[in-house]
């Protein structure tokens, strides 16, 4: 028996395939997905990709999604084709029906930039990103939540607009985590050091500085 599941497994889990490592049923080269990230669908997880709304080649933005993260079902991600410019005298897109009227805006200035959704995160059932957010390692997005602004490492945050619901741990140990990376480590070593992981051992936490 193998001492941890296979990363390029499509469904590492026998007999049940709604929960997929996801990177490897992802089309589009403008979604990246990190090693063990995992989505789970109440009905079909090549799903996914439908999640991602307004995400036009043209525009060229990114989603990031890291390592080891948790997505639920029904989460969506808005993309910057979703933008219309906030600083002309109107918002109607112009220039997306062509003839006479193209050239008329400028898509660089609608784009808030690639959506990053770091390593270890827990994305919440029906959570919904804006375009351009920033999520921190280790964060919490509650179910139903609207995230409108970046968040913060190893913190929780929910409702509508989302807004910070507590910090996961003191500074000292999310200053840890974050040196630590643990999800940069080998597999090998990751396996080796789950017990500790798995748990709220601050003194054991820091051995793993040693080893």
């Amino acid at each position: 028996m193998a001492l941890y599941p296979d990363p390029n497994d499509p469904y590492p889990l026998d007999h049940y395939d709604r929960l997929c490592f996801l990177k490897n049923i992802i089309d589009n080269p403008n979604i990246i997905v990190g090693d063990f990230t995992y989505y789970d669908d109440f009905e079909n997880p090549k799903n996914f990709e439908n999640n991602v709304l307004y995400h036009f080649d043209f525009i060229g933005d990114k989603l990031i999604i890291g390592k080891f993260c948790a997505i639920a079902s029904d989460v969506k991600f808005i993309m910057n084709g979703a933008n219309h410019p906030l600083n002309y005298f109107t918002t109607y897109p112009f220039s997306i029906f062509g003839h006479a009227w193209e050239n008329t805006m400028s898509v660089s200035g609608t784009s808030k930039g690639d959506t990053v959704i770091g390593n270890d995160v827990w994305l919440g059932y029906n959570a919904l990103i804006m375009p351009g957010i920033k999520v921190g390692h280790g964060a919490i997005i509650a179910a139903n939540s609207i995230v409108t602004k970046n968040v913060d490492p190893y913190t929780i945050v929910g409702g509508n607009p989302a807004k910070l619901i507590k910090k996961r741990f003191e500074d000292e140990v999310i200053n840890l985590l974050l040196e630590l990376q643990w999800w940069n480590w080998s597999i090998e070593k990751i396996t080796d050091s789950i017990r500790i992981l798995c748990s709220n051992n601050l003194e054991k936490l820091e051995t793993l500085f040693i080893n």
